[in-house]
Formats: structure tokens, sequence, C-alpha cells
């Protein structure tokens, strides 16, 4: 594939700021539009100083990881240092320091897509807390190998380190509630994808980003955010598969902000998608999704529309289908709750909370806890029945108390 053009770090991070075009950014800074064009070009000039700090207040980044360097290839107020080694620090790691690297083999690629292929499988079984260290020095091994790699070599290196920030950004994201950084994470997976010049791995990191104002109820930013992520998708070529997940993700985000029915018309288009296949493979790392998973968003949508009965059959249906031990299932325990407690059935909402907490002692996942806390909230007027107090109990044992605040 054709390498990238232009400052493609610059053009990540605008586009994950929420800046689609080089306008929306030239009128946010109060300077002319040509002047972003030549920021974007192939050979940037260094932004004059007050512009350079508005431009980095704006973007949340430094000029090295905007990807402005001097003529003489020194980067504004810092050493010879790439602009992936300053984004290594960015997180807290130290990138091996340029000078005491060889040229990569071909075969660095190789070595370094096996790892990022074990965390990948590494994420469906060890405790997100524990990965995700390991994935952010696997990242740090990319700053330090990058600088030194080309051609083919360089451009799988760096979707390897794309998937990699993508994971940890999820981790981040769903697992560590930490949006924040989370945030910063993805842009820094969408730079990666640019590297890579890989349209698909950029539309998933998208996508991900979509969920950070959607649980924040801004819909305007969310779906912002899924047209560019539909837009990458369009470079694919795009499998139906991930096409499903994008109509997934963006019926998440309308139902987090209030508009279950949008997104049941949503979900009803991917399953379509679904049913009439592909000629196209879906990406390796797209192993989060299945009709299954499709299910689930389906379920919890239904739930939230008051569709009871519908929510009902589709997440028993998920519930059998999911694999014991999958994380998934203490989300679609406490939805089934959340059915029972709203269908004004206290004790089945308990029996389904209770379950739930009994997965989440075995896969931890702090969406599940959110979904039982959920439902709790939801018991509030049945209190004093002997099931909310057992669940109580439970709910805030010692245990599970000190898991959910240190986790």
């Amino acid at each position: 594939m054709a390498r990238p053009v232009g400052n493609i770090r610059l053009k990540a991070a605008r586009v994950a700021a929420g800046y689609r075009s080089q306008q929306a950014l030239a009128d946010a800074l109060g300077v002319g539009v040509r002047q972003v064009r030549r920021w974007e070009s192939d050979h940037p000039p260094v932004p004059q100083p007050e512009v350079a700090q508005a431009l980095t207040r704006l973007l949340g980044q430094d000029l090295e990881a905007l990807g402005f360097t001097r003529p003489d290839g020194t980067v504004p107020n810092r050493g010879r240092r790439t602009v992936l080694a300053a984004t290594a620090a960015a997180v807290g790691l130290a990138a091996v320091p340029t000078q005491a690297l060889a040229m990569q083999p071909a075969t660095a690629a190789d070595d370094y897509e096996a790892v990022t292929r074990s965390h990948r499988r590494l994420y469906w079984s060890v405790a997100p807390a524990t990965l995700h260290p390991a994935a952010l020095a696997h990242a740090a091994l990319a700053c330090a190998l990058l600088p030194e790699a080309a051609g083919q070599t360089r451009q799988r290196i760096a979707a390897a380190l794309a998937e990699t920030w993508l994971l940890a950004g999820r981790v981040e994201f769903f697992d560590l509630r930490d949006a924040d950084r989370a945030q910063h994470t993805l842009l820094r997976a969408l730079q990666a994808a640019g590297e890579a010049d890989d349209a698909l791995l950029g539309a998933a990191v998208l996508a991900h980003t979509a969920f950070i104002p959607a649980w924040a109820g801004d819909r305007e930013a969310a779906v912002e955010r899924m047209v560019a992520a539909r837009t990458y998708a369009r470079r694919g070529p795009a499998s139906a598969e991930l096409l499903a997940w994008l109509g997934a993700v963006e019926a998440e985000c309308e139902t987090r902000c209030g508009h279950p029915r949008t997104a049941l018309h949503l979900i009803r288009h991917a399953e379509d998608l679904l049913g009439a296949g592909s000629e196209h493979a879906s990406p390796p790392w797209l192993d989060w999704f299945s009709p299954v998973r499709l299910a689930a968003f389906k379920g919890n949508t239904e739930l939230r529309a008051g569709h009871l009965p519908q929510a009902r059959t589709t997440l028993l249906g998920v519930l059998e289908a999911l694999d014991t031990e999958e994380e998934q299932r203490t989300v679609v325990l406490g939805d089934l709750a959340a059915v029972e407690a709203a269908a004004g059935d206290p004790e089945a909402a308990c029996r389904y909370a209770l379950r739930a907490l009994d997965q989440l002692e075995r896969t931890w996942y702090a969406m599940g806890m959110d979904r039982v806390r959920e439902v709790r909230r939801a018991l509030a007027p049945h209190r004093h029945e002997r099931c909310v107090r057992d669940l109580d109990d439970r709910l805030y044992g010692w245990g599970t108390t000190v898991s959910a605040l240190t986790r």
C-alpha cells in the first residue's frame, strides 16, 4: 500500500479532537485555512510560539507528537527524539535511544506481530489490570523499533502498534473506567494506524472514541466520530462483520444518548448485513464482535426502549450462547436483572443480579458491575424486602466492595 501523504500525525489528532475539516481547526485557532494546509503538508513549518501553544492545548499533544520538526530535523524545544518515542514517554514509558539501535531486520515485524496476537488472545483470559501494563510496554517497544524500520517492516510494526494501543484504550475505558486516559491512548492508536495507512484499523479506533462522548450524553460528538469511522471503513474493503459492528457501536451510542428507537433501526440493519454476508474477510483483530454480541447490544436496547418481553427473550438467548467464563455474561445477567426490575419482579431481578456477582468473582468486568449497581438503584422502592437485603449483603461485602474500589 502507498505511504500516507502529509503530516498524518496532525491530521489524526485533528480528526480525533472532533475537527473534521481543516477549516474547522483554522476557525478554532483563529488562523487561515491555508496555514492549516501547510501544517498538514509533507514538510510542515513549525507554528509561531503563540499559535503553537494554542494548537497543542486544543489537540492535547505537544508539537513533537503532532509531527513538527525544524528543517535541520530537530524538534522544537527538544532534542533529536522521534515522534513515536515521545509518545511512549507521554504514557510514562521510556523508549530505547535511537542511536542505540541498528536497522531492524525484516523478521522484526513477524516477531512483534506474534506478541500482538498473543495479547489479543490473552485479553479474554487475563485480568485487564494485569494485561494493561504489558500492552503499554509492548507499545514502547514498537516506539523503539519504528525509527530504524522501513518499508513493509515499518508499516507492519505500525499496524501492530495501533492494535496494541487500541487494546490498551479498550482496557482503560471498559475495564479501568478511565475515559480521559482512554481518549489519549486511542488518539495514539489512530496516529499509528495512519503510519500504517490502515484505514480499517483507523475506523475501529475512531468508533471506539465515539463511546467516550456517548457515555457522557454528548450525542453530537459521538455522531461526528461515527461519521469519521464510517468514512475510513469505506476506504476498506470492509467486511460485513466490520460494518455490522460499526452499526452496533452507533446503536449503543444512540441508546446511551436516549434514542433507543433509532438504535433498534441501526441494529436491524446490522443484522441484515450479517445475514447477507460479504466477500471480504474480517480483520483478525475484530475478535470482540459476533452475531451473539450483536444480540447482546439488541437486548440492552430493547430494555431501554421499554420492550421488556422482547428484551427478556433476546437476552436469555445470548446468555445460553455465551461461554460460561466470558466476561460479557455479567453484562447480560445485569440486563436480565434490569428487565425483571422494570417488570416489577424484585425477586427475579435479585436472582439475576446475584448470578452476575458470582460471575464477577471469576471474571471481573467493570461494565458488569455498573449494570448490577443500576439494578440496585432501580430496586430502591423494594429496599426493605428480604431479597434486596440479601443482594446488598453480597454487593457490599468486604471482597466485592474492595474489588470495586480498587479495579
